[in-house]
């Protein structure tokens, strides 16, 4: 018996990278935001030279100091298919 998963814009998940100045790793995560309402946090941390505070979709907090933050990238997510899922 095969079940479907019902999707609605209110589940919709954000791929969210941010690079780190000085350093070779960046951190990617997915965070329940929208990619708006992610844009305007970055915005908002940097124009307050303030710390970017997020939080991922497994309830952690990722904290980034504006002046370390040297990119973001900003994505919806996609849905991930286990298996042999018919498109």
């Amino acid at each position: 018996m095969a079940t479907t998963k019902a999707t609605s814009k209110s589940s919709a998940r954000t791929d969210v990278k941010i690079g780190i100045s000085d350093s070779s790793h960046e951190l990617n995560f997915e965070c329940s935001n929208s990619q708006a309402e992610v844009i305007a946090k970055v915005n908002e941390a940097i124009k307050s030279s303030s710390v970017l505070s997020l939080s991922d979709s497994k309830g952690r907090e990722i904290l980034v100091p504006f002046n370390k933050i040297s990119y973001v990238e900003v994505g919806e997510s996609a849905d991930r298919h286990v298996g042999f899922a018919n498109q």
